[in-house]
């Protein structure tokens, strides 16, 4: 099988299957990105253990692994949708319908958790694929598509919920998000690293995952390349929208309860973590170059700032402030990546 490189190459599809290096390397990010990120977020701990004594407890540690943890998948949700060089500002949205949608099944219809779980995640999917086929449809761009959706979904969502809370789960399902490991270790935390794995696996090892990096890369090399463009874009938004239904299932979980505003007004709440983990993880939002491992380690950076900065007694008007200045930081940074990975290519 061929190792070409070029994503402009106009041969079959078939041609992907070996996996090229440049795509490995996109599906990585910059290894010194990562390494500064690990570097920052361990002075941040230190800066705050030392600050706050009680940054270092067990009940703040496992208390910190169930935020980070559900905003890792959050950004991962955001992640393969900006691979294509698209976004999703529904996923907040999304996954508060997808939660509401299990939380429905287990307290009215009483279905099993297993069932339940699956059918929010189906929800998520099926309200991602929407978006997707919206956006093949009408050719019109991804940010306005999912705008729109953000509060179609939301409203409808509403609608039909009477914006009425599931608050009588199932006890077993309420006890996954209180599931510690070794005293301080949410049981959140190891479902984040399931999915990390997963999507490592899937843009490390598979013809889909190669084919989303070379559509982000250059939409028409992709094209003429034997690839389903279409296909892929609806394909990326559904795996978008079932990330964001487990996070919403995660939060469900966390909280105890299915609550419409969990994720804020229309789901606004979710879009400062969704892009902040992974855009300060390496991925490009012009696409093509993504970063499993740096975007879960952005999210732990944010996390582990947010809330060192909480128990510093600091107001969250201002986290919320810095927290959009590290977006800036990071779009800033994007856009320096995006010119070094452009030079790159036209020097290769």
């Amino acid at each position: 099988m061929s190792e070409r490189t070029d994503p402009a190459d106009p041969r079959p599809a078939a041609a992907f299957d070996a996996p090229p290096p440049r795509l490995r390397s996109a599906v990585g990010g910059l290894t010194s990105n990562q390494a500064g990120l690990a570097l920052v977020t361990i002075l941040f701990v230190l800066l705050f253990n030392g600050l706050t004594p009680g940054f270092g407890s067990p009940f703040n540690l496992y208390a910190l692994g169930r935020v980070v943890a559900i905003d890792v998948v959050i950004g991962f949700s955001m992640m393969v949708v900006l691979a294509t060089g698209g976004m999703n500002l529904a996923v907040g949205s999304i996954g508060v319908c997808a939660a509401m949608a299990a939380g429905w099944a287990m307290q009215q219809a009483g279905l099993p958790i297993p069932i339940a779980v699956l059918a929010g995640i189906a929800m998520g999917a099926a309200l991602g694929t929407v978006n997707g086929l919206g956006i093949v449809l009408t050719g019109v761009n991804s940010f306005i598509i999912t705008l729109a959706t953000m509060s179609l979904f939301f409203g409808a969502m509403i609608l039909m919920t009477e914006a009425e809370a599931f608050r009588s789960l199932p006890q077993a399902f309420v006890d996954l998000g209180k599931i510690r490991v070794f005293g301080f270790v949410s049981g959140l935390v190891f479902v984040a690293l399931a999915v990390a794995a997963g999507l490592l696996w899937l843009y490390r090892f598979t013809r889909f995952g190669r084919e989303v990096l070379a559509l982000g890369a250059n939409m028409e090399a992709a094209r003429l390349s034997g690839i389903r463009v279409e296909r892929v874009l609806v394909a990326s938004h559904a795996l978008s929208g079932a990330l964001a239904g487990l996070a919403g299932l995660m939060l469900t979980a966390r909280n105890g309860a299915a609550l419409p505003s969990m994720t804020g007004h229309i789901g606004m709440d979710w879009l400062l973590p969704a892009f902040l983990a992974p855009v300060l993880g390496g991925t490009l939002l012009s696409g093509g170059t993504i970063s499993v491992v740096g975007a879960l380690l952005g999210a732990v950076m944010v996390g582990v700032i947010a809330n060192g900065l909480l128990l510093l007694q600091v107001s969250d008007f201002w986290v919320q402030l810095f927290m959009g200045l590290i977006l800036l930081v990071a779009v800033m940074l994007d856009r320096a990546r995006s010119v070094f990975a452009l030079r790159r290519r036209m020097g290769s």
